[in-house]
């Protein structure tokens, strides 16, 4: 089946993200559970509450549909910000590759942000070794 990722399709997401506590809402754009990808839209508003976490075993390369958000990267070590990068549609910046094991976390600036993200391998879920206390 095709999915057409309209401004329609993306003002419902944001709505339903608004009504969620996590200020979140994911789309699974995956052909199947069986997929070996991660494919998905996700609106996140300002305030969503986002660890500073990593994916291990696979890089995450995020576009922005629409909205402004920042990226925030991270030292393991120090503990401390190392770089951030804003991401918008119409700014320098619309896309980014996050390679694998690197520590992250988004701040989002703009209501109606929404963005696609794609990951390598099947879904696996972040354990306590993947988020930085600060």
């Amino acid at each position: 089946m095709n999915v057409k990722i309209t401004q329609a399709l993306l003002d419902s997401l944001t709505e339903q993200a608004k009504a969620s506590p996590r200020l979140r809402m994911n789309m699974d754009l995956r052909n199947s559970p069986e997929d070996k990808s991660q494919r998905m839209l996700n609106a996140i508003e300002p305030g969503s509450p986002l660890p500073i976490h990593r994916h291990r075993n696979s890089s995450e390369t995020v576009a922005c549909l629409r909205g402004r958000l920042v990226w925030e990267f991270y030292d393991e070590l120090e503990r401390i910000c190392t770089e951030t990068i804003e991401v918008s549609p119409n700014g320098p910046v619309v896309a980014i590759n996050v390679p694998a094991g690197q520590w992250h976390t988004v701040r989002v600036l703009e209501s109606g942000t929404v963005i696609m993200e794609v990951k390598d391998g099947p879904y696996e879920p972040m354990g306590p070794e993947d988020v930085l206390a600060l």
